[in-house]
């Protein structure tokens, strides 16, 4: 069925994680030209990127994310990239994308900043790392903005799903506005549309 003609409403817990996280790839396929961090104002992703990079699944981490239109004290991608050196991730294998507040525009603004790390044309697989809870939304506005040729693989951060999540209120309602976010934006046309089996 496609995302789009999803109604929230009526999904289970099991059909909302479905739908929320895009499953965990085959070791074999864990690897890539970038790792790419979607920020969000704490350090738990940078710290699977940086987990990541010392197990060589690929010579380069993006960290993506501004100031939340001021509401940051610090650029996210500058506060991962310094915590990335504390952690001995060499300068040279980090790069940063500092102007985007939201995902579409992590995706669009880390594009110059890939093409002139890497060239975009050199590229065929980068590792993305967001919440688990945010993956899918982070795969299909990966799929809408980026060239076709490049695959995507993700990675999520904390427990999927953690323990009982459904029955965490604030979780639970999360998931549902994230699922309600998703079919707006495809409804938009800001981001692909997508079969699922759920």
């Amino acid at each position: 069925m496609l995302i789009s003609k999803l109604n929230p409403e009526e999904l289970t817990p099991e059909q909302l994680v479905t739908i929320l996280y895009p499953g965990d790839p085959k070791e074999s396929e864990l690897y890539g030209d970038c790792i790419m961090v979607f920020g969000n104002g704490n350090l738990d992703r940078a710290k699977k990127a940086i987990e990541l990079y010392h197990e060589g699944k690929a010579p380069l981490i993006l960290f993506s994310g501004g100031d939340k239109w001021g509401e940051r004290d610090e650029i996210e991608a500058i506060s991962m990239k310094r915590f990335a050196i504390t952690q001995g991730v060499p300068e040279k294998a980090i790069v940063i994308e500092t102007v985007s507040n939201h995902t579409k525009e992590n995706v669009l603004a880390s594009i110059l900043v890939l093409d002139r790390a890497l060239g975009l044309h050199r590229i065929k697989r980068i590792i993305a790392v967001s919440d688990a809870g945010h993956l899918r939304r982070c795969l299909l506005t990966l799929r809408t903005y980026m060239p076709n040729w490049i695959e995507f693989i993700m990675i999520g951060t904390g427990t999927v799903p953690p323990p009982n999540w459904w029955e965490i209120k604030p979780i639970r309602e999360r998931a549902k506005k994230e699922i309600h976010s998703l079919i707006k934006y495809i409804n938009e046309g800001q981001i692909e549309d997508s079969e699922i089996i759920i």
